[in-house]
Protein backbone atom coordinates (compact mmCIF):
# COMPACT_ATOMS: atom_id res chain seq x y z
CA UNK A 1 0.00 0.00 0.00
CA UNK A 2 1.20 3.33 -1.07
CA UNK A 3 1.79 5.81 1.70
CA UNK A 4 0.72 9.47 0.97
CA UNK A 5 4.23 10.39 -0.05
CA UNK A 6 5.92 7.35 -1.44
CA UNK A 7 5.87 9.19 -5.33
CA UNK A 8 6.60 12.59 -4.15
CA UNK A 9 10.28 11.13 -2.93
CA UNK A 10 10.39 9.33 -5.56
CA UNK A 11 10.34 12.87 -8.31
CA UNK A 12 12.24 14.36 -5.23
CA UNK A 13 14.94 11.54 -6.21
CA UNK A 14 14.97 12.24 -9.76
CA UNK A 15 14.93 15.68 -9.64
CA UNK A 16 18.48 15.63 -7.23
CA UNK A 17 19.98 12.99 -9.26
CA UNK A 18 18.92 14.99 -12.11
CA UNK A 19 20.29 18.17 -11.23
CA UNK A 20 22.94 17.79 -8.41
CA UNK A 21 23.16 13.98 -6.56
CA UNK A 22 25.34 11.61 -7.69
CA UNK A 23 23.45 9.10 -10.28
CA UNK A 24 23.93 5.82 -11.98
CA UNK A 25 23.21 8.32 -15.53
CA UNK A 26 27.03 9.59 -14.75
CA UNK A 27 27.56 13.61 -15.13
CA UNK A 28 24.20 15.63 -14.22
CA UNK A 29 23.55 19.37 -15.00
CA UNK A 30 25.19 20.88 -11.91
CA UNK A 31 28.41 18.43 -12.56
CA UNK A 32 28.48 19.19 -16.12
CA UNK A 33 28.60 22.72 -15.06
CA UNK A 34 31.37 22.51 -12.10
CA UNK A 35 34.79 24.00 -12.58
CA UNK A 36 33.81 25.90 -15.96
CA UNK A 37 35.12 29.86 -16.22
CA UNK A 38 33.30 32.29 -18.26
CA UNK A 39 35.07 31.88 -21.28
CA UNK A 40 33.71 28.33 -21.46
CA UNK A 41 30.71 29.04 -20.34
CA UNK A 42 30.00 31.59 -23.62
CA UNK A 43 31.97 29.64 -26.21
CA UNK A 44 29.63 28.88 -29.42
CA UNK A 45 30.44 26.65 -31.80
CA UNK A 46 28.59 28.90 -34.21
CA UNK A 47 27.28 32.34 -34.02
CA UNK A 48 23.69 31.16 -34.06
CA UNK A 49 23.93 28.34 -31.24
CA UNK A 50 23.15 28.75 -27.92
CA UNK A 51 25.93 28.92 -25.21
CA UNK A 52 26.50 26.64 -21.98
CA UNK A 53 25.68 30.24 -19.83
CA UNK A 54 22.47 30.80 -21.86
CA UNK A 55 21.78 26.40 -20.96
CA UNK A 56 22.10 27.04 -17.40
CA UNK A 57 19.72 30.51 -17.52
CA UNK A 58 17.49 28.41 -19.83
CA UNK A 59 17.26 25.89 -17.01
CA UNK A 60 16.70 28.16 -13.87
CA UNK A 61 14.00 29.72 -15.83
CA UNK A 62 12.03 26.16 -16.57
CA UNK A 63 12.44 25.32 -12.58
CA UNK A 64 11.12 28.46 -12.22
CA UNK A 65 8.34 27.99 -14.66
CA UNK A 66 7.58 24.89 -13.23
CA UNK A 67 7.33 25.76 -9.72
CA UNK A 68 4.86 28.95 -10.57
CA UNK A 69 3.04 25.90 -12.40
CA UNK A 70 2.64 24.10 -9.35
CA UNK A 71 2.07 26.84 -7.14
CA UNK A 72 -0.48 28.99 -9.21
CA UNK A 73 2.12 31.77 -8.80
CA UNK A 74 1.96 35.24 -11.09
CA UNK A 75 4.55 35.34 -14.35
CA UNK A 76 6.97 37.97 -13.57
CA UNK A 77 8.79 36.84 -11.13
CA UNK A 78 11.62 35.34 -12.56
CA UNK A 79 14.77 37.17 -11.50
CA UNK A 80 15.67 38.16 -15.18
CA UNK A 81 13.37 40.22 -17.37
CA UNK A 82 11.89 38.13 -20.44
CA UNK A 83 11.37 34.23 -20.82
CA UNK A 84 12.59 30.95 -21.83
CA UNK A 85 16.06 32.34 -23.77
CA UNK A 86 18.02 34.66 -22.43
CA UNK A 87 21.20 36.12 -24.29
CA UNK A 88 24.40 35.28 -22.38
CA UNK A 89 26.52 37.18 -21.23
CA UNK A 90 25.07 40.61 -21.48
CA UNK A 91 27.59 42.71 -20.94
CA UNK A 92 29.87 41.40 -18.48
CA UNK A 93 31.59 38.69 -19.38
CA UNK A 94 33.39 38.16 -16.26
CA UNK A 95 33.71 35.06 -13.92
CA UNK A 96 31.58 37.04 -11.52
CA UNK A 97 28.62 37.46 -13.77
CA UNK A 98 28.87 33.47 -15.09
CA UNK A 99 29.03 32.77 -10.98
CA UNK A 100 25.51 34.55 -10.24
CA UNK A 101 23.95 32.83 -12.94
CA UNK A 102 25.17 28.98 -11.64
CA UNK A 103 23.87 30.48 -8.25
CA UNK A 104 20.42 31.55 -9.58
CA UNK A 105 20.11 27.62 -11.49
CA UNK A 106 21.01 26.61 -8.08
CA UNK A 107 18.44 28.75 -6.46
CA UNK A 108 15.36 27.93 -8.49
CA UNK A 109 16.38 24.30 -8.26
CA UNK A 110 16.37 24.87 -4.39
CA UNK A 111 12.94 27.01 -4.73
CA UNK A 112 11.61 24.14 -6.50
CA UNK A 113 12.63 21.18 -4.30
CA UNK A 114 10.75 22.53 -1.04
CA UNK A 115 7.58 23.36 -3.17
CA UNK A 116 7.67 19.62 -4.62
CA UNK A 117 8.52 18.59 -0.76
CA UNK A 118 5.19 20.06 0.09
CA UNK A 119 3.05 18.10 -2.14
CA UNK A 120 1.42 14.35 -1.31
CA UNK A 121 1.30 11.58 -4.08
CA UNK A 122 -2.72 12.92 -4.46
CA UNK A 123 -1.62 15.92 -5.88
CA UNK A 124 0.61 14.41 -8.20
CA UNK A 125 -2.02 13.57 -10.92
CA UNK A 126 -4.07 17.00 -10.31
CA UNK A 127 -3.34 19.30 -13.55
CA UNK A 128 -1.53 22.29 -12.43
CA UNK A 129 -3.09 25.82 -12.23
CA UNK A 130 -5.02 27.50 -15.22
CA UNK A 131 -6.24 24.34 -16.54
CA UNK A 132 -3.06 23.24 -17.93
CA UNK A 133 -3.02 20.27 -20.04
CA UNK A 134 0.10 18.73 -17.89
CA UNK A 135 -0.16 17.17 -13.95
CA UNK A 136 2.05 18.24 -11.27
CA UNK A 137 4.01 14.57 -11.53
CA UNK A 138 4.39 15.15 -15.38
CA UNK A 139 5.71 18.62 -14.78
CA UNK A 140 8.33 17.28 -12.24
CA UNK A 141 9.20 14.46 -14.62
CA UNK A 142 9.70 16.66 -17.10
CA UNK A 143 12.04 19.23 -15.33
CA UNK A 144 13.93 16.54 -14.54
CA UNK A 145 14.13 15.44 -17.83
CA UNK A 146 14.90 19.04 -19.07
CA UNK A 147 18.31 19.00 -16.84
CA UNK A 148 19.75 15.56 -18.23
CA UNK A 149 18.43 16.63 -21.70
CA UNK A 150 20.78 19.93 -21.00
CA UNK A 151 23.49 18.36 -18.85
CA UNK A 152 23.72 15.88 -22.23
CA UNK A 153 24.60 19.44 -24.35
CA UNK A 154 26.79 21.18 -21.95
CA UNK A 155 28.88 17.78 -22.26
CA UNK A 156 29.18 18.14 -25.83
CA UNK A 157 29.65 21.46 -26.05
CA UNK A 158 33.07 21.51 -24.02
CA UNK A 159 34.34 18.85 -26.11
CA UNK A 160 33.31 20.51 -29.20
CA UNK A 161 35.12 23.63 -27.49
CA UNK A 162 38.05 21.60 -26.41
CA UNK A 163 38.42 19.79 -30.04
CA UNK A 164 38.45 23.02 -31.52
CA UNK A 165 40.97 24.96 -28.57
CA UNK A 166 43.91 21.60 -29.60
CA UNK A 167 43.39 22.62 -33.41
Amino acid sequence: MNRPRDEVNVLLALLDEAFDRRAWHGTNLRGSLRGLDASMARWRPRPSAHNIWELAVHAAYWKYAVRRRLTGEKRGSFALQGSNWFARPVQDRSDAAWTADVRLLVREHEHLRRVVATLHDADLARRTAGGRLWTKGALIRGVASHDLYHAGQVQLLKRLAGAKRRR
